[in-house]
C-alpha cells in the first residue's frame, strides 16, 4: 500500500478539517466512552467526516472509499494512522484523491492510503502478504457499495485459495517479528503491537480464521487483545506521540489512566494478556501444520473444515477411530498427529496424576499436550492428594527433567490453570515483573528456565530430583514481603511436605532455596584463603552432596538468570570455593546401610538354596492414590542360587514385560552354608497398561534364568519392530568408579544416566561379559534419571584393580552408547 504525507500548507485546506480535529480532540480528552467503545466512537467519527469529504470532492459513480487494516476493525487508537482505499471501477478524475487526501492532512491526522481498481488491489495482494492482511479487514465507508463488497468477496476468495502457500509466509513474518521485538510477556519495555504475544499476533489469528482451515482457542482471547488495545490507548494519550513501546518512564502515567494500582501490576496485566495470545499462537499454528500437511499428503486428512478447539472437553474421543496412528506413551497417554493426548480408555475423574504422567511423557518425547487434552484434564481431574502419591513426585521431576521440551508443556498446563492447581504459591510469582537489567525473565518464567538449565545437570549430582524441584522453586518467595530467600525457605518445606518428601529431603530443599545466593555471593565478597570463607559455606551444606547440588544450582540459577550473571570469572571463583569445601566436607561416599533381611525374604533365600531353583513372590503396592484406582506398582523378591548375568537377565524380563525399575536392590545371602545366593528386591510400574499378571511374569522369569527364553534377542527383535519416535537430547551417561574408601571390600561403579527401557538389562549384560560379580547393587529411578551403584568384586571376591574397574567402566559407557 502506498503511502504519501504532505505539508498542511500544500494544496487546498479541505472542508472540515478543523471541525474534524476539534471532535476528535473533545472525544479522546473528554469523559465519554473509553476502551473499545471510544475506538469505536472514533472510528464513526472518521467515517462521517470521510464520507463528507468524498461527497463535496464530487466523487462520480464507481468510487468508494474503503477503511482497512486496524481502520477497517474500527480499532481507532488516538495516535493510529488512517489506512483508506479510495476504490474505483475505472478511470477517475485525477484531482479526486487530492480533494480528499489534503483535507485529511491538514487534520493533523496520520494517512496512509492507495488509489486502485479492484483488480488493481488483488495484484498488489497476491504480490504483497502485508496489504492482502490489510484488505481483509476492508470495510465500506462511503461511496459505491458493490464495488466495496466485490473488493471484499474477490479478497477472501484469493485468501482461501492461496492459504496453503500464504500461510507458511504469515508464520514466517511472525517469527521474524519476536526475533526482531522479543517475546512481550517478559520484556519490561515491551512493544505492545509487534512483540511476540501482541496485537499483530491478533490480526494473524483472525486471519488463519479467514481461510476456514483452522481457528484459535478463542477463550480469554477477546479480553486479552482487548487488554493490549486499551494500554495501547492509554500509552497514546500519555505520550501524545504514536508510539507501540511501553517505555519505563511511561508506564506509571498509562497504569493512573487505566486505573491501575501501579506499574508492576499493569506490567503483569500485560504480561497475562501477551500469554494468552502467544498461546493461542501456538495452538493455532499447530493446527494449521496438521492441515496443511495432511493436504500435502504428509498426515491424515480431514474434512474441509478444521476447528478443533470446539466441543474440547472431549479431548482425544473427538478424533474420529480408526482413521488415526495413535502410539502409547504413558498409562492414559498417547501420541496423535505430534501431540500428546488422551488415549480412549483414560479416566481424568479417578486418576489425579494424569496431567502431570501427560505433561512427563509430552516433554520426555519432544511433544506438547494437545489443546483439547490439557482443557479436559483441567476440567475433569481431582486435585492431587496431600501428601503427593510417589509417582505424582516422579512425573514432576520427569517433566522438569525434560530440559528445553519442558517449556511449551509447562506453558499449555499454566494456561489452563494446571500448574497452580499442583502448586497454589505459583501464582504469586506467575507473570511477575523484575525490575533488574540484568534479569531476563518474569519470576516464574526465570524459575521455568533454572529447571531447564538444572536437567543439562542432573549427571554432577547423587540426587537429580531434588536438583530439579530446588530450580523449580528457589525464586517462589519472591511473591512475599522481605527477603525472598527467607520466605522461599518456608514456602519450600510446606511444598516439600505436600509433594511426600521425607523430612531429610525436606531439609536439604529449604537449605537449596535459603541458600541459593550464598555461593556465588561468598566467592565474590570473601577472601578465598581465609579457613572463615570455606567454613562459611560448610556449616551452611554440612554434607558433599548438599555441596553438589548448591553448586549445581548457583550455576543454572545465574545462566537463567542472563548473560550478565555468569562469567568465566565467576564460575572460576565458584568453582574454587567448591573444590575447597568439598576437600574439607569429604571422607568418601559410603554404602548405603542395609537393614536386616525381612522374614520373608529369609524364607525366600532358604528356598532357593534348597532347591538350587529360583523362588519369587509378587506384592502389588498398596500406596494407591485412593481407594477404587490401580495399584502404582508391585514389589517383586527374588531369591536365586547365584549365577552369572543374573542382573542383566531378571532385568531384560521386566523389560520385555514393559515394566519400569523405580528402585532395586541386590544383595547376597548364605541363609544354609551351602553358597551364596542372590535376593533382588524390586520396585516396577507398568510403563502403560495393565501390570502383567503374576504367573505369567514368574514363568517368563524362570524361563529366562534356565536359558529356554532368549530376552537379548526378544528385545531386540521388538526395539527393531518399533517404530522411530523422536525424543530430547539428555545428558550423556556418566560412569565412574569410586574412590577406594568407598567400601574396603568392592569396587564401586557408579552410573547416571537417562531412564530408558531396557536400561539395566544392558548394563547387567555389560558387567557379566566384563566378567566381574555384581556383589551388592543399589538402583534408584528420579524421575528421568537414573541413579545406580554397583559394588563389584573378581571371581575370588575382591575388590577390582584400578586399570580393571577402569576397564568395566569403559564397557557398560559403551553399552550405554
Amino acid at each position: 500500500m502506498t503511502t504519501e504525507t504532505s505539508p498542511s500548507d500544500h494544496g487546498p485546506s479541505g472542508p472540515g478539517a478543523a471541525g474534524y480535529a476539534a471532535a476528535r480532540a473533545a472525544l479522546l480528552a473528554g469523559p465519554g466512552p473509553a476502551g473499545r467503545e471510544r475506538r469505536a466512537a472514533l472510528a464513526r467519527l472518521t467515517d462521517d467526516w470521510l464520507a463528507g469529504l468524498l461527497a463535496s470532492a464530487g466523487a462520480p459513480a464507481g468510487v468508494a472509499l474503503v477503511a482497512v487494516g486496524g481502520y477497517g476493525r474500527g480499532e481507532l487508537s488516538p495516535r493510529s494512522d488512517l489506512d483508506v482505499l479510495l476504490l474505483h471501477s475505472g478511470r477517475i478524475d485525477r484531482e479526486l484523491p487530492e480533494r480528499i487526501w489534503y483535507p485529511v492532512w491538514d487534520s493533523g491526522a496520520s494517512l496512509d492510503h492507495s488509489v486502485r481498481t479492484v483488480a488493481e488491489a488483488r495484484s498488489v495482494a497476491a504480490a504483497d502478504l502485508k496489504a492482502q492482511l490489510g484488505l481483509l479487514d476492508a470495510r465500506h465507508v462511503a461511496g459505491d457499495e458493490s464495488l466495496t463488497a466485490a473488493l471484499r468477496s474477490a479478497v477472501l476468495g484469493d485468501w482461501r485459495a492461496g492459504a496453503p502457500a500464504r500461510l507458511p509466509e504469515l508464520r514466517e513474518l511472525g517469527r521474524e517479528r519476536a526475533e526482531r521485538h522479543g517475546e512481550l510477556s517478559f520484556l519490561l519495555e515491551p512493544d505492545l503491537k509487534e512483540a511476540r504475544g501482541g496485537l499483530r499476533d491478533v490480526v494473524a489469528l483472525n486471519a488463519v480464521a479467514a481461510t476456514w482451515l483452522a481457528d484459535a482457542p478463542r477463550d480469554g482471547l477477546d479480553v486479552a487483545a482487548l487488554r493490549l488495545a486499551d494500554v495501547r490507548d492509554a500509552l497514546h494519550l500519555a505520550t501524545g506521540r504514536a508510539t507501540e513501546r511501553l517505555s519505563l518512564q511511561d508506564q506509571d502515567q498509562v497504569a493512573e489512566r487505566l486505573g491501575v494500582l501501579d506499574a508492576d501490576t499493569l506490567l503483569r496485566q500485560v504480561y497475562e494478556a501477551a500469554r494468552t495470545i502467544a498461546y493461542a499462537s501456538d495452538v493455532t499454528w499447530r493446527a494449521v501444520d496438521r492441515v496443511l500437511a495432511a493436504r500435502s499428503g504428509r498426515g491424515r486428512r480431514p474434512g474441509r473444515l478444521a476447528f478443533p478447539f470446539s466441543g474440547a472437553g472431549r479431548g482425544a474421543g473427538a478424533v474420529a477411530r480408526g482413521a488415526v496412528e495413535r502410539r502409547p506413551l504413558a498409562e492414559g497417554v498417547v501420541e496423535q498427529d505430534g501431540e500428546a493426548v488422551l488415549a480412549q480408555g483414560a479416566r481424568p475423574a479417578a486418576d489425579p496424576v494424569l496431567p502431570l504422567r501427560a505433561a512427563a511423557a509430552a516433554a520426555q518425547n519432544g511433544l506438547t499436550v494437545s489443546y483439547a487434552t490439557v482443557r479436559r484434564l483441567a476440567a475433569e481431574c481431582r486435585p492431587l492428594p496431600v501428601p503427593w502419591p510417589d509417582e505424582a513426585r516422579e512425573q514432576l521431576v520427569t517433566l522438569l527433567g525434560a530440559g528445553e521440551a519442558a517449556v511449551p508443556v509447562w506453558e499449555a498446563l499454566e494456561a489452563e490453570g494446571v500448574v497452580t492447581r499442583l502448586l497454589p504459591d505459583w501464582e504469586r510469582v506467575r507473570c511477575r515483573p523484575q525490575r533488574n537489567a540484568v534479569h531476563r525473565w518474569t519470576v516464574d518464567r526465570h524459575l521455568v528456565e533454572t529447571a531447564v538449565r538444572a536437567a543439562a545437570m542432573t549427571r554432577r549430582v547423587a540426587r537429580p530430583d531434588l536438583l530439579l524441584v530446588a530450580a523449580l522453586l528457589h525464586d517462589i518467595g519472591k511473591g512475599w514481603p522481605g527477603d525472598h530467600s527467607e520466605a522461599g525457605e518456608v514456602i519450600v518445606r510446606d511444598v516439600a511436605v505436600r509433594m511426600g518428601f521425607d523430612p531429610e529431603d525436606t531439609e536439604t530443599l529449604a537449605v537449596l532455596v535459603r541458600h541459593h545466593l550464598t555461593l556465588v555471593d561468598t566467592a565474590t565478597r570473601r577472601d578465598p584463603e581465609d579457613p572463615a570463607t570455606v567454613e562459611a559455606i560448610t556449616k551452611v551444606v554440612t554434607t558433599l552432596p548438599r555441596l553438589e547440588l548448591l553448586h549445581a544450582l548457583t550455576e543454572a540459577d545465574a545462566l537463567a538468570t542472563g548473560p550478565a550473571a555468569w562469567s568465566a570469572w565467576r564460575a572460576s571463583l565458584v568453582d574454587g570455593l567448591v573444590a575447597r569445601a568439598a576437600a574439607q566436607l569429604s571422607g568418601g561416599p559410603a554404602a548405603p546401610a542395609e537393614a536386616a533381611p525381612t522374614a520373608e525374604q529369609e524364607r525366600l533365600a532358604v528356598e532357593a538354596a534348597r532347591t538350587d531353583a529360583p523362588a519369587l513372590t509378587l506384592l502389588a503396592q498398596a500406596e494407591a492414590a485412593e481407594p477404587g484406582t490401580e495399584p502404582m506398582g508391585v514389589e517383586l523378591t527374588l531369591a536365586v542360587p547365584d549365577r552369572p548375568g543374573l542382573l542383566g537377565t531378571v532385568a531384560g524380563v521386566l523389560a520385555l514385560h514393559r515394566l519400569t525399575v523405580r528402585s532395586a536392590g541386590l544383595r547376597e545371602l548364605d541363609p544354609i552354608g551351602a553358597g551364596p545366593v542372590l535376593l533382588l528386591s524390586w520396585r516396577v510400574a507398568a510403563e502403560y497398561g495393565e501390570l502383567p499378571e503374576a504367573a505369567r511374569l514368574r514363568a517368563d522369569l524362570r524361563r529366562a534364568l534356565d536359558g529356554s527364553l532368549d530376552v537379548a534377542r526378544r528385545l531386540a527383535e521388538r526395539d527393531a519392530a518399533a517404530p522411530r519416535r523422536r525424543g530430547i537430547p539428555t545428558p550423556p551417561p556418566l560412569v565412574t568408579v569410586a574412590p577406594a574408601v568407598a567400601s574396603a571390600t568392592a569396587t564401586v561403579l557408579e552410573v547416571r544416566a537417562h531412564d530408558a527401557p531396557g536400561l539395566l538389562h544392558r548394563i547387567g549384560r555389560a558387567l557379566d561379559e566384563a566378567g566381574v560379580r555384581v556383589r551388592t547393587a543399589h538402583v534408584s529411578t528420579l524421575g528421568a534419571d537414573a541413579v545406580d551403584s554397583f559394588y563389584l568384586t573378581d571371581g575370588e571376591g575382591r575388590p577390582l584393580a584400578a586399570r580393571r574397574a577402569g576397564e568395566v567402566a569403559a564397557a557398560v559407557r559403551a553399552a550405554l552408547g
